[in-house]
């Protein structure tokens, strides 16, 4: 079963069980990913187009729980949180602290990075080989701490 069918599933499991929240964030995630499809003129996206449409709407989701809250909107927040948890069930696993640690070491010594000029080709390849196991500022981080 691919990303999209799991998805078009769980919609359908939200309207029977009547669990508005969940529904309502996964009718989002169907419209953004039609979004893609027209874009792409795809009739199906693959698992991680899926996956990188997952992430955009939970980092717009994070950017917004920041503007609620400084905007002292609590109760928005926590919805945007509700609605992170419920696109996270459709990533897979995340790296642990060590194997991303491993991942990024590996990876500047393949590309043979010496120095911060270099870091944007680092986590270039990085993120391709986490496929969406690992977010890009986590992975910017850690380069950015391991290049001299």
């Amino acid at each position: 079963m691919t990303l999209q069918e799991r998805i078009q599933q769980e919609i359908k499991s939200a309207m029977l069980s009547k669990d508005v929240d969940r529904l309502a964030t996964l009718r989002l995630l169907k419209s953004a990913l039609g979004y893609l499809e027209i874009e792409r003129k795809a009739e199906k996206l693959s698992d991680s187009d899926v996956i990188a449409v997952v992430q955009k709407e939970i980092k717009k989701r994070r950017d917004s729980i920041e503007q609620f809250t400084a905007g002292g909107r609590p109760e928005l927040a926590e919805k945007e949180a509700r609605e992170i948890a419920i696109l996270e069930t459709f990533l897979p696993k995340p790296l642990s602290a060590e194997e991303l640690d491993q991942m990024v070491r590996t990876t500047i010594q393949e590309v043979g990075a010496t120095s911060k000029k270099e870091m944007g080709a680092v986590i270039k390849a990085v993120q391709a080989k986490a496929a969406g196991r690992a977010d890009g500022k986590t992975i910017s981080g850690l380069v950015g701490k391991l290049l001299p």
